[in-house]
């Protein structure tokens, strides 16, 4: 077998709208060794039922690989449900396996894995899955997301809060979009204040603020040599503590040191995790912790140090490796709780209580392995949020103002913390940033308590963290439509940022130059503070590569679909192209934006959720969809005498002369008018004014400096030229249908198309020109792939079909000599059409060595 393709879809795709793995994999039609579907299902004996139906009786190598994937990634401990295996048509030997993933180097890892094993049990040969299996099991715990990390993120998502991964390696998150996201890293903020962090790192510099502040504190010294340690014990009277000052999960704590020697080695122990000790008083009772969030009580546990109780057979070390065979124990922060270590503090700990790793405990007999009772060492916890008195939440909010958290986890010592604080001696020993918050969320016992919804309501009030966002796909006009819409928002006073085929803007600055209609350049929109309102060009390569960069948008608009890219990507069919398109309409959450004179846009309606409003445009008022749509209470937007007019139900409102619209180029641009007609439908569906909307429309101008390759029009000597990206039919015939409508003279044509098209579709476009054109200049353009001369010929071949005179053929594969030779057909007053521009400067380069004054007049006005 071979991976044909690769790719990872990270946003809604064509397949699923959950992230999933598609990969085009070669597997000639085989016969597999005997007993092929019983050893794989030997290797893998989770695979469900269904697969393994499916397993007996292949057709093809290739078939097997989706479900084998999905199970290696459950074993791996990243599950994912949705999967499916599809034929290819025109590939009788190749599958598309199509694979949910919740990490996605775990899934890349997985298919290798699968198609290594399947090959070696089809061969009849044995197959090691253990070591490949823990290979993905360590790749899956280096990509996990912390526990902690975790329940707020999961948390934010419950509440529609998107989230985004800042990389891949990093509990470091991005909740919400543009101006409205918070940072989040485990439980640290955004808004967590860097000073109070570091105050809380430092527990004398915290315990003075609290004691000055009025809370209850141990009292206590830190010191740098052991004989100061051992004199603050000393005068304490009773007990000491003994832990590092700026450590934390308890790392380096050793408590109810009484006697020198017990002082000695827990100094000694703690200068492992720093040179500045904490000998304070030991403050008798249970361990707490409070998580505050805000100026909120969130959650409290009672931690209690990691124990074992005997069976009067097994020793201490059985009983702990008994209890870190539990599923819910793991190492460090991966799991519910953390597996109990055996090291020479647990040693120290047991040998006070009189036992040992080889002591066998009594029947019934417990016995403590630390003396603190931090969750990251293998304690447990108990929730006891609903015992807390009002004095003591009272305390603990005021302990965390106090430091400057904003998220807090205040670690108090009492015996019983239904008791006020204050009558029963307890006090706070630690305020800590960053708090760990599994207990809260996972407690051995008690009520389970929605920690990370608490830091997410802190965080975000009764906001969703979303700023507004219209997406914008179809085949020809989404970057016009795109920079209207961005244009009238910022006209409207919202920090806007674009992306478009040329470049990523926000709040008209470019930020980033090139084809940016795909995941990244939506993503970069997103991910920047300075965005209050979004508008993406979202386009069918960017859709199939990696799938949309939002879960969700506010509105949808779908301008058009019609033949283009077909033969990519595994589109063939105009019908497919549409499906690809429908994936962003399919994702609005308010309304969407559709082209009642198309069929296929017309259709994508019936598939949308109930509640998401749709909105039909049209260039024709008497168009029957929009008719019924608006008969039925319905909005649209439509022409009518050259006026846009916005229709609600029995209102239909006039809005602006398209004359007036510079975009319109005095009318003659009939597709540029109904791009206005989407747009808009789109700001009318996301609450802007009438006048906002006519203000938008009247100032837009789509020249080469503002909407650079889309209708640019330059006089050359007295003919009008337009300069546009146009590379398909529709383009070309709507080109050829405003140069008409400029001029009663004749119309000139200097076109070409890129390499990548099938060999029909170069010739359709050939003949679309051909109809549309008096004189026809061909040249070439992008090649990609194909010979010199071989994309011309095909679409010289396309004009003659359609009966173009000999004399009014040219081909110039030379982009500057087809201009001139165009150019040269024209008389003042004739209109030239470049299609297919990949820059402005092809035009002046053309012009130069003749017209050097028009040269540099047009680059002037690029500027």
């Amino acid at each position: 077998m071979r991976i044909l393709e690769k790719r990872f879809l990270r946003g809604p795709n064509l397949f699923s709208a959950a992230p999933c793995l598609m990969a085009v994999i070669s597997g000639a039609a085989t016969e597999p060794a005997p007993g092929f579907g019983a050893r794989l299902l030997a290797l893998l004996p989770g695979l469900p039922a269904q697969s393994s139906a499916r397993l007996a009786d292949l057709a093809c190598l290739a078939d097997a690989v989706e479900p084998v994937v999905m199970e290696l990634q459950r074993m791996a401990g990243a599950p994912a449900e949705f999967s499916q295996t599809q034929a290819l048509p025109r590939k009788a030997s190749a599958r598309r396996a199509v694979c949910g993933y919740r990490t996605e180097q775990v899934a890349g890892q997985a298919l290798e894995v699968a198609i290594a094993m399947i090959e070696a049990l089809a061969r009849g040969e044995d197959y090691d899955v253990a070591p490949a299996l823990a290979a993905l099991q360590e790749t899956a715990q280096d990509y996990a997301i912390g526990t902690s990390t975790g329940a707020v993120v999961n948390a934010a998502l419950r509440r529609g809060i998107p989230a985004l991964r800042i990389t891949d390696e990093a509990n470091l998150f991005q909740l919400g979009w543009g101006s409205r996201q918070k940072r989040l890293q485990a439980t640290i903020t955004g808004a967590t204040n860097s000073i109070a962090v570091g105050i809380a790192s430092d527990k004398q510099l915290t315990k003075t603020l609290l004691e000055q502040a009025g809370v209850p504190v141990p009292g206590g010294a830190t010191v740098t040599r052991l004989e100061d340690a051992q004199r603050v014990a000393r005068k304490l009277r009773g007990p000491a503590t003994i832990k590092p000052l700026d450590a934390n999960q308890g790392k380096g704590v050793t408590t109810t040191c009484t006697t020198p020697e017990e002082v000695e080695r827990a100094f000694e122990h703690a200068r492992k995790y720093g040179r500045h000790v904490i000998v304070e008083e030991f403050l008798a009772g249970r361990d707490y912790r409070v998580l505050v969030t805000g100026n909120k009580i969130a959650a409290a546990s009672w931690r209690r140090p990691p124990c074992v109780t005997g069976d009067g057979r097994s020793t201490v070390r059985e009983l702990v490796e008994l209890e870190n065979r539990n599923p819910a124990r793991g190492d460090g922060h991966t799991n519910i709780l953390t597996r109990i270590p055996m090291d020479d503090l647990a040693a120290a700990t047991l040998a006070k209580q009189g036992y040992g790793f080889d002591s066998v405990l009594p029947a019934g007999v417990s016995a403590d392995l630390r003396g603190n009772a931090n969750l990251s060492t293998g304690g447990t916890a108990e929730d006891v949020t609903d015992l807390l008195p009002e004095e003591t939440r009272e305390i603990c909010i005021r302990a965390a103002r106090t430091i400057g958290l904003d998220v807090a986890g205040i670690d108090v010592i009492c015996q019983d913390i239904a008791l006020p604080l204050r009558e029963q001696g307890g006090g706070i020993i630690e305020v800590n940033a960053a708090p760990g918050i599994r207990m809260h969320q996972y407690p051995s016992r008690g009520t389970p308590r929605d920690a990370g919804a608490a830091i997410v309501d802190a965080l975000f009030g009764q906001d969703d963290g979303r700023i507004p966002v219209i997406a914008i796909t179809g085949t020809n006009g989404k970057t016009t439509t795109s920079l209207l819409i961005a244009h009238a928002a910022r006209l409207a006073g919202l920090r806007t940022g674009v992306t478009t085929t040329e470049g990523v803007y926000i709040d008209g600055q470019l930020t980033m130059k090139g084809d940016c209609t795909g995941y990244r350049s939506a993503r970069s929109i997103l991910a920047s503070p300075e965005v209050d309102f979004a508008v993406l060009e979202t386009a069918r390569g960017g859709i199939l590569k990696r799938g949309l960069a939002y879960d969700r948008c506010d509105v949808s608009v779908v301008l058009n679909v019609s033949s283009d890219h077909l033969g990519l990507d595994g589109i063939e069919t105009v019908d497919e192209l549409a499906r690809v398109k429908a994936v962003v309409a399919q994702r609005a959450s308010r309304a969407v934006v559709l082209n009642a004179e198309d069929d296929y846009c017309v259709a994508m309606a019936k598939e949308l959720a109930e509640h998401v409003e749709v909105l039909y445009f049209a260039l024709d008022e008497d168009n029957p969809v929009l008719l019924r749509h608006l008969e039925r209470g319905g909005r649209g937007v439509y022409l009518e005498d050259n006026t846009v007019v916005l229709a609600t139900g029995a209102r239909h409102e006039a809005l602006v002369d398209v004359r007036q619209m510079p975009v319109s180029l005095g009318g003659c641009a009939r597709y540029n008018i109904a791009n206005a007609l989407a747009a808009t439908a789109a700001l009318a569906a996301s609450g802007f004014g009438n006048a906002e909307i006519v203000d938008g429309m009247r100032s837009f101008v789509s020249d080469s400096k503002h909407n650079p390759l889309r209708s640019n029009l330059f006089d050359v000597d007295g003919v009008t030229v337009i300069v546009d990206y146009a590379h398909n039919c529709a383009a070309y015939a709507a080109l050829a249908e405003t140069a008409r409508a400029m001029t009663p003279g004749r119309v000139v044509g200097v076109v070409a198309a890129p390499g990548d098209r099938r060999d029909a579709d170069l010739v359709d476009v050939g003949r679309t020109c051909a109809a549309g054109f008096d004189d026809l200049v061909v040249y070439e353009t992008e090649k990609r792939g194909r010979g010199e001369g071989e994309v011309a010929t095909l679409l010289a071949q396309g004009a003659r079909s359609g009966r173009i005179a000999a004399d009014k053929l040219t081909v110039e594969l030379n982009v500057h000599r087809a201009i001139r030779r165009g150019l040269a057909l024209c008389q003042t007053g004739d209109v030239l059409v470049f299609g297919c521009g990949s820059s402005i400067s092809e035009l002046t380069e053309a012009l130069r060595p003749t017209r050097p004054e028009i040269a540099q007049r047009i680059e002037a006005e690029a500027v």
